[in-house]
């Protein structure tokens, strides 16, 4: 799909134009001129022009650049601003622009993710983000945890710490046995049969980074909804979302996809900052959670000073709100986490519409012409109803770490999935092209 320019240069002018944002956006040193400098980011589908707003070798195909992704030139830009003001006079820098950064960060998140900036608290890494909300959400005596068999090491090893703290109870349950083969129905009804009377917490991912399966989370989310208008406020599920191979590449606005928190890193699909992540929750959901880590909010430290509790009780007063308690504070590599803004910014001027088209039509490409090849398995699921951009695939008996460093040594950079079943994993973005694509469909072809 074609990037619109005009719609492109309408979005860039109202995010420097009036409203929220104007005020935020600021002009540390040198920050108009770098945008007045910069070229358009492109043409009616030029995607070319936007793959040149990346410094990736130009001799390799990087479909592995969603697991530490390279930041696109503005991002490495604010990034590098940050850092010179910061080296140059750290405190006079904090002071004259921190508190205005950050909301910028929060403001153009909320933005992107379709939410309120005090819905929104910013972390270091999806692991990060995971840790904190399962080690600080509220079990009662009885309740539960539900996971999957397919989620990720840091799901799984937060809730085992949890449980090993608290004596709360873990439950893994199994959604598919092949991926390839699944479909919404299955998934809705698998979750489903999956929760129990007892269940307090539903802990999913998105996207699984171990197949590419996609979850069809707004029908989850409503066949939970269903379930919770029998219970108790106290007792209905709350959906926790292990987002991080979803965001940046899935178009819907957050709150309507149905989640209670969503969590996820930025240096990813988003292509941001490296060490920021975010965790979203919804207003009344954030009342479930307490914070871990102490929070820098100035309503926290100023009620601290004034010998009040930060959560407003016994103060007669109200409280700091929940996610910007649950923030974790101290000083942060403030030059990446200010830089959030830009990333977000990227994504919003080329359209999360047209990100997501990209992307889809890269990865049915992809699919399409590893399935022709005699001897390939795409494990990945053939709908973009119930895929995303990642693509895991075997190459007959072929280890999955030794096809990998064949298609290396093509130029082709792919990964490994870091499972007990691994398989070859390939993920097209909007740093690849066609002819990225089949260039390693060919390549793959000469190991089959």
């Amino acid at each position: 799909m074609g990037i619109d320019r005009r719609a492109l240069l309408r979005r860039a002018g109202l995010l420097a134009g009036t409203g929220a944002l104007a005020g935020l956006a600021g002009c540390e040193p040198d920050r108009e001129a770098a945008r007045a400098a910069r070229p358009a980011v492109a043409a009616p589908g030029d995607w070319a022009v936007v793959r040149a707003r990346f410094d990736l070798d130009p001799g390799k195909r990087h479909f592995a650049a969603f697991v530490l992704a390279s930041h696109p030139r503005p991002v490495a830009e604010a990034v590098e601003r940050h850092r010179a003001g910061l080296q140059a006079d750290p405190d006079g820098y904090l002071e004259a622009h921190g508190r205005r950064l950050d909301r910028a960060a929060h403001a153009t998140a909320s933005q992107y993710l379709g939410g309120d900036p005090a819905e929104l608290a910013l972390t270091r890494s999806t692991t990060d983000g995971l840790g904190l909300l399962y080690g600080g959400i509220r079990l009662r005596p009885g309740q539960e945890v539900v996971t999957t068999a397919h989620d990720f090491y840091s799901t799984h090893e937060a809730l085992r710490l949890r449980a090993e703290r608290t004596g709360a109870t873990v439950r893994r349950v199994v959604l598919y046995r092949d991926p390839a083969g699944v479909s919404v129905d299955g998934l809705v009804a698998a979750v489903r049969r999956g929760i129990g009377p007892r269940t307090r917490v539903l802990a999913l991912t998105w996207v699984h980074s171990g197949t590419g399966v996609k979850l069809p989370l707004p029908e989850v989310a409503a066949a939970v909804a269903a379930l919770n208008r029998d219970r108790a406020p106290r007792d209905r599920v709350l959906v926790c979302v292990d987002a991080v191979h979803a965001l940046g590449v899935e178009p819907d606005a957050v709150p309507g996809v149905g989640c209670d928190f969503l969590v996820a890193g930025c240096h990813k699909w988003l292509f941001g900052p490296r060490g920021t992540g975010l965790v979203w929750g919804r207003a009344a959901a954030w009342e479930e959670v307490t914070g871990t880590v102490p929070s820098f909010d100035r309503r926290a430290i100023g009620a601290w000073v004034g010998g009040r509790a930060p959560d407003g009780s016994g103060s007669g007063g109200p409280g700091v709100p929940r996610a910007a308690g649950f923030e974790p504070g101290g000083f942060h590599a403030f030059e990446h986490r200010w830089a959030l803004a830009e990333a977000f910014r990227f994504h919003l001027e080329l359209g999360k519409e047209q990100v997501a088209a990209r992307t889809r039509a890269l990865a049915a490409r992809l699919k399409d012409g590893l399935a022709a090849i005699p001897g390939v398995r795409v494990v990945t699921p053939r709908s973009p109803a119930l895929s995303a951009g990642i693509v895991c695939l075997d190459v007959g008996d072929l280890r999955p770490g030794d096809a990998a460093a064949a298609l290396r040594r093509q130029g082709v950079l792919a990964s490994v999935t870091p499972y007990a079943e691994p398989h070859l994993r390939l993920g097209p973005s909007i740093v690849t092209s066609e002819d990225d694509v089949d260039a390693a469909v060919r390549a793959v072809h000469a190991l089959a």
